[in-house]
């Protein structure tokens, strides 16, 4: 099986990118997907705890979550500190699952590969890139965050030039969905799966 890590800044297409993999037959963990279910389950009561003003229902409102550290060292620390341990069980679970099916191209779909140190334990890196306007557009598009928080969210990743220098393969996104589809068949056809 042949593990890849894909990665990229907020709003560059990363989703998009895992999405067009997955069409071609990877299974994709999702690292944000992941985090959303762990906030709707076992590790609510954790956050409950250090972040009792972002539990709502018993579940983690990620606004208010955002809202409690942006911005905040320390508490991105602790929240970290939560969450970090419970994504790696599950991403290395999925991992190990693919392995045991006979799955060709697993697909690690994590913002923070870089960061976290998963780009050492995958077999090649995928970088979804885009220019700073285009990328701007795409997160205040999305709404639900300014400005600001999207600057407080990339001060904390990777910088996207570096991204790119440390990349095995790079989608640029900006050019349209069938250039990203042929850009990462290119990259299946060149790993050979």
């Amino acid at each position: 099986m042949r593990t890849l890590g894909l990665t990229g800044s907020i709003g560059m297409g990363k989703s998009t990118t895992a999405a067009m993999l997955a069409g071609r037959g990877a299974a994709v963990f999702d690292a944000d997907a992941c985090v959303h279910r762990l906030y709707e389950g076992e590790i609510v009561p954790a956050l409950a705890e250090v972040f009792p003003q972002a539990v709502r229902d018993g579940r983690v409102d990620r606004a208010l979550l955002r809202l409690a550290v942006v911005g905040k060292p320390n508490e991105i620390a602790q929240l970290e500190k939560i969450v970090h341990p419970a994504v790696r069980r599950k991403k290395w679970d999925f991992v190990a699952a693919q392995a045991r099916a006979g799955t060709p191209v697993c697909v690690l779909d994590i913002p923070l590969l870089f960061e976290t140190g998963d780009h050492a334990r995958v077999d090649a890196v995928i970088v979804a890139t885009a220019p700073p306007d285009v990328q701007k557009a795409r997160i205040l598009a999305r709404g639900g965050m300014d400005a600001a928080q999207a600057e407080a969210i990339l001060a904390r990743q990777t910088p996207d030039g570096e991204k790119r220098r440390r990349a095995h393969f790079i989608v640029e996104t900006q050019h349209g969905l069938a250039h990203a589809e042929r850009r990462v068949a290119g990259i299946l056809r060149a790993l050979a799966v």
